[in-house]
């Protein structure tokens, strides 16, 4: 393919000549959304925050909250206002990353949308309120029978697995699981993360070995926490590592 040439004014159009004879162009102009995958533990279980979609397309139909990237904003900024809007929460002091972008052809029925979806993880987030284009906002826990099934509006089913897969990964390698503690925690907490998310049961004396056997993954507090029944339980606080070495390995991966 020859090397477009400049027009009058000395510019080159580096798409003029890729198109077939009579288009002129056939680039796509899409909007982006920012949807948001937030995860928390709520009664030892696993929960999403979904909204109840208020209007159209799939009104009535359970989705991921977000929201189109208004003008001027970056795609953090947006992420961090629909939080805000969703939970009350300051997305600065949570774990916030991106996880992918999805732009399937047909994906929305609005027209072209690319979503960056992003994963959000604290502990004992508060009542949601609903935004500007749901009908009300609810924690939900995770229906594993349901999803990738049209569990949820547009292709939110996907992107929520994905998410999942994606914290259930990082819980092997990285202090993630600290995420859904608060500032302290004792170790049987910590252990009833990996079982939420992992969806296993897992024993606790190994897990106690495990976990205090990682350089930097938890520190003690020197304090204990005294429950319900039985005796207190010590407190830890989450290290400096940012790597698991050795890693919390998932029972039936055939890795331990």
């Amino acid at each position: 393919m020859t090397e477009a040439a400049p027009d009058r004014d000395g510019r080159v159009d580096r798409w003029r000549g890729r198109y077939p004879s009579g288009v002129s162009d056939q680039r796509t102009a899409f909007q982006i959304a920012i949807d948001l995958a937030i995860l928390t533990i709520r009664d030892e279980r696993l929960a999403v925050l979904l909204i109840e979609r208020g209007k159209p397309p799939y009104a009535g139909r359970a989705a991921l909250p977000g929201g189109f990237v208004r003008a001027g904003e970056d795609l953090d900024d947006t992420a961090l206002r629909e939080l805000s809007e969703e939970t009350g929460l300051d997305g600065r002091t949570l774990h916030l990353e991106q996880v992918r972008t999805y732009a399937t052809p047909g994906r929305d029925p609005r027209g072209p949308v690319a979503s960056v979806a992003y994963l959000a993880i604290a502990p004992d987030l508060p009542v949601p309120v609903a935004g500007t284009d749901a009908a009300r906002a609810r924690w939900e826990p995770i229906d594993y029978d349901r999803l990738g099934h049209g569990w949820l509006a547009f292709d939110h089913d996907t992107i929520l697995a994905d998410a999942l897969e994606r914290a259930r990964a990082k819980l092997e390698y990285s202090p993630l699981a600290t995420a859904f503690c608060g500032d302290t925690f004792t170790i049987g907490e910590l252990r009833a993360v990996y079982e939420a998310v992992w969806q296993v049961r897992l024993d606790p004396r190994n897990f106690h070995r495990k976990v205090t056997g990682v350089n930097g993954f938890v520190l003690p507090t020197g304090q204990r926490r005294s429950p319900p029944t039985g005796r207190p339980a010590a407190l830890y606080r989450r290290g400096d590592a940012t790597l698991l070495y050795p890693a919390m390995l998932r029972p039936g991966t055939g890795r331990q």
